[in-house]
């Protein structure tokens, strides 16, 4: 394997001293932004579609930080008078102010791409629609077992700029990136780059599902020879998005081997190398499925690139416990096993997550739709699906698009979808909460419908708490 290397570029990092910065979005990740921009000496403004004093009550930190916020309302004011403006992951660079920000030429970037102005050590960035969470959680467990000092983050919670004021001790860096993230990169540059799978995401975003491929891509755009790509070699938008890197190339795929990389012959993961080969067993941990198969293959390889021993990758895959929220044990009620799959919000994620039972599954699904093609979900369903429960803004198109393919209840709420689920389902069966689509039209974001979730099926466990069950 190749080793990784630091990040180093020729450009020395912007001098932000007296500069007027806009931060567009103030959620966790602006927040970070606008606290390191003032330590840095620059003059921040904020613009966000609420006021200061909402914006406050959910992040009390932005009180103690010299900023003017504005209201987004007052784009052509602020944004054509900023030296630099730095977008949040959940803003479009779409939007139309930014259109009088791009007249004037002022440079649009991400929060990865100015920490990484200021980091030098090797960064493994990790990407993909499904899968990134897990598989960046991984690979920061295993190094860690392996003694190293990292930093685990980007869009799994903890922004990359915190890492820039205490990078002290630090010596890898890694970051699961969504594609919205890797939207507004320029010299943004892993030493190693893993890209699990594309599939159809976000189109309420993206024009055309092209787009987003397009946006995952950009993850290889500035790698050299001395970096390393690891990529699944059974998905062909992942091989095609990687036709732009220039670094080593290694391989991970269910099924099919080769000269080098990692494969699973059905039994054991088989890590190849040119000088021989060594076997995980992945039946020794807690995670389910092919796809988890695949993001343990993945952080493999760049554990392995990052020349972590056998004795560390096998500890952390045998002890893993798993994330909340995706493919989550619940409990048993009544012989019936109940899954929280929340954080499954889009197709892929939901077939993956069906692929992992043998046994009959009650599926809950929908939320707010995302602008994808639900009709993948039809063969799947047909074959594992005994009964689909939909809620939310997209059950009735989902019903449309899928009806058929199994029985189906349209549900006025979560509330209401367990207790469905809970009446249809019998012994040996499965109860996977997997919604194909966000959480924003009845809950907060997936954590808290995950939550809600589980409180509800616990108290399916201890009948005489149902009344108080959350609507």
């Amino acid at each position: 394997m190749t080793k990784t290397t630091a990040q180093t570029d020729t450009q020395k990092p912007m001098d932000l001293s007296g500069l007027d910065v806009l931060v567009v979005g103030l959620a966790r990740t602006g927040i970070a932004v606008a606290r390191f921009l003032t330590h840095r000496g620059a003059r921040v403004m904020g613009s966000d579609s609420r006021n200061r004093d909402e914006l406050e009550k959910g992040f009390p930190e932005l009180s103690q930080l010299d900023i003017d916020v504005f209201r987004e309302n007052r784009g052509n004011e602020v944004f054509g008078r900023a030296d630099l403006v730095i977008l949040s992951p959940g803003v479009p660079p779409s939007i139309e102010p930014l259109t009088v920000t791009r007249q004037r030429n002022i440079p649009i970037i991400s929060e990865i791409e100015l920490a990484s102005w200021y980091l030098t050590i090797p960064i493994i960035a990790v990407a993909g629609t499904n899968g990134k969470t897990t598989t960046t959680l991984l690979v920061g467990e295993i190094l860690r077992r392996a003694g190293r000092q990292v930093f685990v983050g980007g869009n799994i919670g903890n922004p990359l700029i915190n890492l820039v004021e205490q990078a002290e001790g630090i010596d890898t860096a890694v970051v699961e990136l969504s594609s919205f993230q890797l939207e507004t990169i320029e010299r943004f540059r892993p030493s190693v780059a893993v890209l699990l799978n594309i599939t159809e995401d976000h189109l309420d975003r993206y024009p055309t599902f092209d787009a987003y491929v397009e946006a995952k891509s950009r993850l290889f755009m500035n790698q050299t020879v001395s970096d390393l790509s690891v990529l699944n070699a059974s998905d062909p938008y992942v091989t095609r998005a990687a036709q732009t890197s220039r670094a080593r190339k290694v391989y991970f795929n269910i099924g099919m081997d080769g000269p080098e990389g990692a494969f699973f012959d059905g039994d054991q993961i088989v890590l190849r190398e040119s000088h021989g080969e060594e076997r995980y067993d992945p039946k020794r941990g807690t995670l389910l499925g092919a796809h988890n198969i695949e993001n343990m293959m993945a952080a493999i390889l760049t554990a392995r690139s990052s020349h972590c021993s056998s004795e560390s990758i096998r500890h952390v895959l045998e002890t893993f416990e798993g994330l909340a929220h995706r493919l989550e044990f619940v409990c048993d009620v009544d012989g019936v096993r109940y899954f929280n799959d929340s954080k499954g919000t889009n197709v892929g994620a939901v077939i993956r997550s069906l692929e992992a039972f043998s046994g009959p599954v009650v599926l809950i699904a929908g939320g707010k739709d995302k602008g994808g093609d639900y009709g993948p979900l039809r063969a799947p369903l047909r074959e594992r699906a005994k009964h689909l429960i939909l809620i939310g803004e997209a059950g009735a198109r989902m019903n449309r698009e899928l009806g058929g393919a199994t029985s189906v209840t349209l549900a006025d709420s979560l509330k209401a979808a367990v207790e469905k689920a809970h009446s249809v389902a019998r012994p040996g069966d499965t109860v996977l909460l997997s919604p194909a689509c966000s959480s924003y039209d009845m809950f907060r974001d997936y954590v808290e419908r995950g939550n809600t979730f589980k409180a509800l099926v616990r108290r399916l466990a201890h009948p005489g708490e149902r009344q108080r069950a959350v609507n």
